[in-house]
């Protein structure tokens, strides 16, 4: 388990977030047949019942794009990842197929709006994280994106500096098939609203394709 505390950076911007942790042992594979079928189900939805524009109008997305705007970033050129995940899906581009943990993490950030990071617990530093807001030249290298510019963006930082914001998490941490231990932050700039569903969610994911028991939720 790790605390997890907002900053006052963040409160004085964004006085209404709070958030919810899953903390669970897990084992990785690198497909789940059952999984995409659930993903193929929801982007059928989601074609037949929205467009590009409806996008923005997701309270939850609003909300998280309005915390970007707050701290001095542009979500028009960092897209929070639930919107670009959705923006690629309505792009008729399929998801890319990473691996389970990953995939799942993927389609409740689809089904709620919320950017949710997702770690390996084993390789994150110390027992505390700190949700911070990225500085100028901060070191970061996203997952798949090489150097990212996270200059006023909401970001997580452990004992050795930054790991997580909503466009993108850290290489240093993410998750593998070696993993047996996540760490999925739900990320909510609206308040309260649905955490208890997405936590309940990603559990109920957990569950069924990761060998998992559900582990432990707390809020923060």
């Amino acid at each position: 388990m790790f605390e997890i505390i907002v900053s006052e950076e963040i409160r004085a911007v964004c006085p209404q977030f709070q958030g919810v942790a899953v903390y669970a042992e897990v084992k990785n594979s690198s497909f789940s047949q059952g999984l995409w079928d659930e993903i193929n189900t929801f982007t059928a939805e989601l074609l037949h019942s929205s467009q590009l524009d409806d996008i923005k109008k997701h309270p939850v997305i609003a909300a998280t794009r309005e915390a970007y705007k707050r701290c001095g970033k542009d979500p028009g050129r960092y897209r929070p990842s639930a919107e670009a995940l959705r923006r690629r899906l309505l792009r008729n581009i399929p998801l890319y197929q990473i691996d389970t943990l990953v995939d799942l993490i993927n389609l409740v950030s689809l089904r709620t709006g919320y950017s949710i990071g997702g770690f390996d617990a084993d390789k994150i530093q110390g027992n505390r994280l700190v949700l911070g807001i990225g500085k100028t030249d901060e070191p970061f290298e996203g997952i798949g994106r090489g150097v990212l510019n996270i200059d006023g963006l909401p970001v997580y930082r452990d004992a050795s500096g930054a790991i997580g914001t909503p466009t993108s998490d850290h290489e240093r941490t993410k998750m593998d098939l070696e993993t047996t231990h996540i760490l999925a932050l739900v990320n909510g700039y609206n308040g309260r609203g649905e955490l208890e569903q997405a936590a309940a969610m990603i559990q109920h994911l957990l569950i069924n394709y990761a060998e998992s028991n559900g582990g432990d939720v707390y809020y923060y």
